[in-house]
């Protein structure tokens, strides 16, 4: 059994309770979103090259639902192994599944003794149609990884 992982729920003064995902067995911005229908829910920092490590998330939301953040950190990611460097150089991280595909430029990976050791990233989204389209990601993604649907409260 793989070890457990928990999304972490931060909730700022200004930011309201939101729903998170924890282990267990729309008009949007064509810059940021597309309808390609050929990839399962995954998350890729190359195009083509799935990250096989699961993130920690945290959400946060707006208490009238107009934008929210998700912050992803991923432990050791794939993407750093040298297997993978020939695949191509990290651009941002890519959302892909069914409905199509939400990026964000926002990557910075942490390094220790000149070595990558993590990556984290944000997905900022404006509205509440992001906000629910992420959503729908995250309940494919999590079902794809072993992650469960928990309501905050």
């Amino acid at each position: 059994m793989s070890p457990l992982r928990s999304l972490l729920l931060i909730i700022p003064a200004a930011m309201s309770a939101v729903d998170a995902f924890s282990p267990s067995s729309p008009t949007l911005p064509p810059s940021r979103f597309s309808t390609s229908l050929d990839a399962e829910a995954e998350i890729q920092f190359v195009r083509g090259l799935e990250e096989k490590v699961v993130p920690d998330i945290k959400l946060t939301r707006a208490r009238d639902g107009s934008s929210g953040i998700a912050t992803f950190r991923f432990g050791n990611p794939n993407v750093f192994d040298a297997s993978t460097s020939s695949q191509g150089e990290v651009t941002g991280m890519f959302l892909v599944d069914e409905e199509g595909e939400m990026t964000t430029s926002d990557v910075n990976a942490s390094f220790v003794n000149g070595k990558p050791q993590s990556i984290e990233s944000t997905l900022v989204m404006n509205s509440p149609a992001e906000w629910d389209r992420f959503m729908r990601f995250m309940e494919r993604y999590g079902e794809a990884n072993g992650l469960g649907f928990n309501k905050a409260g």
